[in-house]
């Protein structure tokens, strides 16, 4: 078969597609990154970088570029590109699968408190702790600004975008962390209370298990809802399978 398939990248299930992708005869793949992280790795096929231009925009790009699918494996939290790549896929007719990642569930011993958004989760805070390990990523901290009785820990791939709370240290990090490492970071930093977001995956799951163990209540940020009219899959097996290339 010849097939063009475009995958919205930046997470590792899109670095593993794009590579079972590559190496299967006939197909083309494009991965398309955002350029919100200034050193991506090397991917096999073809790489774009930055927006469409809203969701007209990325139609317009899967017509001229004849695209037959679009895997949307973007990061769970992305929800604008997800929508657009619905809206697009709708227009087009583009066969669409949106690869998402299992969320986190909460075990015996963990202490979690779920909210819809970054602000809600900053409201959580003074009834649950002062020192704050703070891992929803770069963007968005400005919720938390307001909080001058609170010291965080953030940490994020690259800096992260001010305002920022009074008393913020930061680190950088990449994933994949141990839980040796989470527990121990989580001690030096006396930390209380863990932020994150519902983002799913190995890599920074230790982090939920260390706080399990220190009896810290961690303050967990739902998912927004997927999309209509795209195929939910939870793994790259699962989604070269729907592309019919399983």
């Amino acid at each position: 078969m010849s097939a063009h398939v475009l995958v919205l990248g930046g997470t590792t299930e899109a670095r593993e597609l794009a590579a079972a992708l590559a190496v299967r005869p006939g197909v083309r793949v494009t991965t398309s990154l955002a350029g919100r992280v200034s050193r991506p790795g090397a991917l096999p096929g073809d790489v774009r970088i930055g927006g469409f231009g809203g969701s007209e925009g990325m139609a317009a790009w899967l017509r001229e570029h004849d695209v037959d699918a679009i895997v949307d494996a973007t990061h769970p939290f992305a929800a604008t590109i997800s929508a657009h790549a619905a809206r697009a896929a709708t227009t087009t007719g583009v066969h669409a699968v949106l690869l998402r990642r299992p969320g986190w569930e909460a075990g015996p011993g963990d202490c979690w408190h779920a909210a819809a958004t970054l602000a809600e989760a900053a409201a959580l805070l003074p009834d649950l702790g002062r020192r704050v390990f703070l891992t929803t990523g770069r963007l968005g901290l400005a919720a938390f600004a307001h909080l001058d009785d609170h010291e965080f820990l953030v940490r994020s791939v690259e800096a992260p975008e001010p305002p920022l709370p009074r008393r913020t240290r930061i680190v950088l990090a990449r994933g994949p962390f141990t839980t040796d490492g989470e527990a121990t970071l989580m001690r030096d930093h006396r930390i209380d209370v863990l932020v994150t977001k519902d983002s799913g995956g190995a890599a920074t799951a230790p982090k939920l298990t260390a706080a399990r163990a220190l009896a810290v209540p961690v303050v967990i940020v739902r998912r927004p809802p997927a999309p209509d009219g795209m195929a939910v899959v939870p793994d790259v097996a699962t989604a070269l399978s729907h592309l019919g290339l399983g």
